[in-house]
């Protein structure tokens, strides 16, 4: 990558693009979330204490945690991606992936569907073999609402962390070091492919100390990035991987009652589950992503996005111009 500055671009290098724009992009999500904190507890009575200060004890074991952690995310997501856009990229903020239309929006209902049957899968197969067993059904973990409007809480946090989890990391990072990686000895495509990997790497370091993490479950981190990011360096555009990761997450653990990557309790869930079964192979307390089960049904998930984007523009290809600069972030003509 060139360092620090790139030659007659008069902008800075891809190394101190990506440093800038995820430094800032972790400051912000702190000071949104601990805001957002704030402002939750002074707007609810049950979030002070006797003596009328902050009572943030009863932030950890609340369901709208992960909203709020995701609303933080998303914020500081748009906010760091569209500044340093404009200022650092000197591009748009549909250059990341966001040039919208009929054929983005059909592309966002196919991931959405794709990860819901990829976990159903993982779910069946699971049942089937005696290793998740059904306790219930309808669980609202005292939100004091009715299922249908507890259940707003973890569709609106894995929207948001969908969302803003692909905007960084594949819509930023990965075009970014594919640019930096744009050398003759590689090519366009060579860089695309490998920032694809290394940026599935990063995403998978930041995931390692996850609760209940293990080697297993960052290596499939590792591949989770792969799968999230096939959609993008297809076709040049995050719709895939957004609606993907939107239901991945939230039919793991608002539907069938999985931990999502070592989180066990997103709040409401269709189903309540008691995972059993060799953990090697379920995951067990990190969730389907730390087992054994789930690189088959990743596979199976790339397979489906090839199949689908050759259905959709008569080819399956590495989308080049990912590792070119501004002058080349046109919108991409898909139906």
């Amino acid at each position: 990558m060139e360092p620090f500055l790139e030659e007659g671009k008069g902008r800075l290098g891809a190394l101190w693009r990506l440093g800038i724009q995820y430094w800032a992009y972790w400051v912000l999500v702190q000071l949104f979330f601990n805001l957002l904190v704030v402002a939750w507890l002074l707007a609810d009575s049950g979030g002070l204490d006797a003596s009328g200060g902050l009572d943030t004890s009863v932030v950890p074991d609340s369901p709208a945690l992960p909203l709020v952690s995701g609303v933080a995310g998303l914020l500081a997501a748009i906010l760091t991606v569209w500044l340093a856009g404009r200022f650092l990229d000197r591009r748009p903020f549909s250059a990341f992936g966001f040039h919208l239309g009929a054929g983005w929006w059909l592309d966002l209902l196919f991931g959405m569907v794709l990860g819901a049957l990829l976990i159903t899968a993982v779910f069946l197969v699971e049942l089937g073999l005696g290793w998740v067993r059904v306790t219930g059904v309808f669980e609202t973990y005292g939100t004091n609402a009715s299922f249908a409007a507890s259940m707003l809480l973890p569709t609106a946090a894995f929207l948001c962390i969908g969302f803003y989890e692909e905007t960084v990391f594949r819509g930023y990072q990965l075009k970014n070091a594919a640019e930096g990686l744009n050398y003759s000895a590689l090519g366009p495509r060579g860089a695309v492919l490998l920032a694809w990997a290394l940026s599935s790497v990063f995403f998978a370091v930041l995931h390692a100390d996850n609760p209940n993490a293990t080697p297993i479950s960052t290596l499939n981190i590792v591949l989770a990035g792969l799968m999230l990011g096939f959609g993008y360096v297809l076709s040049g555009e995050l719709a895939i991987p957004i609606g993907l990761h939107i239901t991945w997450n939230f039919f793991q653990g608002a539907v069938y009652g999985f931990p999502v990557s070592g989180f066990g309790a997103f709040g409401p869930t269709l189903l309540t589950t008691e995972q059993g079964g060799p953990e090697l192979w379920t995951g067990g307390s990190f969730g389907p992503e730390g087992g054994l089960l789930i690189p088959a049904v990743m596979l199976l998930g790339m397979s489906l996005v090839a199949l689908w984007t050759r259905l959709r523009t008569g080819k399956v290809s590495l989308h080049a111009p990912i590792a070119e600069g501004p002058l080349r972030d046109r919108p991409q003509r898909r139906a």
